[in-house]
C-alpha cells in the first residue's frame, strides 16, 4: 500500500473551521503521520489553506474514503453531522477520530462503538481535557488516594462567548467536563440532574448547571456558560484527606494541593466523637507541561500503531453522550433526576 512512507500513517482531516484548523495544525505538525487531506463543504474556508499545507484540499470527504492510502480520518465538524461522517470513515475502514461530543443521540454513539469493534477499528473522542497533564496529576493523586477518599468535584467553564448558533453551552463546553469526572472517578455516574435557561436565542441554554450522582455517593458538579463576566477554567476534587484545584486561567502555578479539612477526635471526657478542622498547608506539585492538543493527536495514533485501547475510546465517548441525553432531558422537565439510559 505504501512504499517511501511505508512506515508512517497516513490521515485526512475533515472539518477546518474554528477547531479543525487547530487539528490540522498539530497532526501536520507531528512526524509521525503524513497528512493527505483537509476537507470541508465551505469553499471560503478551504481558501485559507490554500498556502499553508501542500495537501489536498476538497469539498467533499468522499474521495478519503476511497483512498486506500489513507489509514486514519479526524473528524471535526459540526456535532450533528460527526455520526455520518464517522460511520461512513469506519465502513471504508478507516480509524476515526472524532471530536466532541461524539454525537448527539446514544444510539448513534453505540452504533458507532459497535461498528468499531466489528471492524477492529480505533474509534477515539476528541476529550481534550484526558490528555491535559494537569488533568493526569489529578488523576495520579486519587489513584494513589493522596487525597484520602474523593468526596465531589466541581467544574466551572464559563467566559463572555463563544456564542452558538447550532448548540447550547451543555453541548458545546460541558463534554470536557463531563469527561473528566469520569476520567478521575474512574466509573460513570447513575444519575444526571441539570437546569438551564436561554436568554440570547430561543431553545438554545446559554448558561447550564449540571450535577452527576456517581456510585458511593459522589457527586459532580458542573457549571457551564457563555454569557459570563470572568473567563473561568477551574476543576476542584475535594476529597477526605486533602483537596486538589486545576485552575488553567494560572499562567503557571496551575495544580494546588490543599492540606485542609476535618479530622475525627476523640473527646475523652465524654467519648463523644467530634470534628476538627485541620488547615495545613498548600503543596504546589511540579508539572511537565506539553500541549493537550499535541499529546491528543499523538495517542491516537500511537493507539493505532501499537494496537491499545484510546484513554478516550469510543465507550468513554458513549458515557458522555449518555449523560449529554440525560441533561438535556432533565432541563426539559425542570431539573428532574434522570437516570442513565432511561428513555
Amino acid at each position: 500500500m505504501k512504499d517511501a512512507e511505508e512506515n508512517m500513517l497516513t490521515i485526512g482531516v475533515i472539518g477546518a473551521g474554528y477547531w479543525g484548523k487547530n487539528i490540522i495544525r498539530a497532526f501536520n505538525n507531528l512526524k509521525s503521520v503524513k497528512l493527505k487531506y483537509i476537507v470541508d463543504s465551505d469553499q471560503d474556508v478551504l481558501n485559507k489553506f490554500k498556502n499553508l499545507y501542500d495537501v489536498e484540499k476538497l469539498k467533499d470527504y468522499k474521495k478519503i474514503l476511497q483512498d486506500e492510502d489513507v489509514d486514519a480520518v479526524a473528524v471535526v465538524t459540526s456535532a450533528h453531522t460527526h455520526f455520518d461522517i464517522a460511520k461512513d470513515c469506519l465502513l471504508a475502514g478507516k480509524h476515526v477520530f472524532v471530536e466532541k461530543p461524539m454525537t448527539l443521540k446514544v444510539e448513534h454513539a453505540q452504533e458507532l462503538v459497535n461498528l468499531a469493534e466489528e471492524k477492529n477499528l480505533k474509534l477515539m473522542v476528541g476529550h481534550l481535557l484526558l490528555y491535559h497533564p494537569c488533568i493526569n496529576t489529578l488523576k495520579e493523586f486519587i489513584d494513589k488516594e493522596e487525597i484520602g477518599k474523593p468526596f465531589y468535584i466541581y467544574c466551572d467553564r464559563l467566559n463572555l462567548g463563544k456564542i452558538r448558533k447550532d448548540e447550547n453551552a451543555l453541548l458545546s463546553l460541558a463534554p470536557h467536563d463531563i469527561s473528566v469526572a469520569i476520567y478521575l472517578f474512574g466509573e460513570n455516574p447513575l444519575s444526571v440532574s441539570a437546569y438551564g435557561q436561554c436568554y440570547l436565542q430561543k431553545d438554545i441554554e446559554d448558561v447550564v448547571f449540571l450535577n452527576m450522582l456517581f456510585p458511593g455517593n459522589k457527586i459532580a458538579h458542573i457549571h457551564v456558560s457563555w454569557l459570563d463576566p470572568h473567563k473561568v477554567r477551574r476543576t476542584t476534587v475535594v476529597g477526605s484527606k486533602k483537596m486538589i484545584v486545576f485552575d488553567d486561567m494560572e499562567p503557571r502555578e496551575k495544580v494546588k494541593v490543599y492540606d485542609k479539612g476535618f479530622d475525627m477526635t476523640k473527646n475523652y471526657d465524654s467519648y463523644d466523637e467530634f470534628l476538627q478542622i485541620r488547615d495545613g498547608d498548600i503543596h504546589i506539585p511540579a508539572v511537565k507541561m506539553s500541549e493537550p492538543l499535541k499529546l491528543e493527536c499523538e495517542h491516537f495514533l500511537k493507539s493505532i500503531e501499537e494496537d491499545f485501547i484510546p484513554r478516550s475510546d469510543g465507550y468513554n465517548g458513549l458515557a458522555v453522550t449518555q449523560v449529554l441525553d440525560a441533561g438535556i432531558k432533565s432541563i426539559k422537565n425542570s431539573g428532574i433526576p434522570v437516570k442513565i439510559g432511561e428513555k
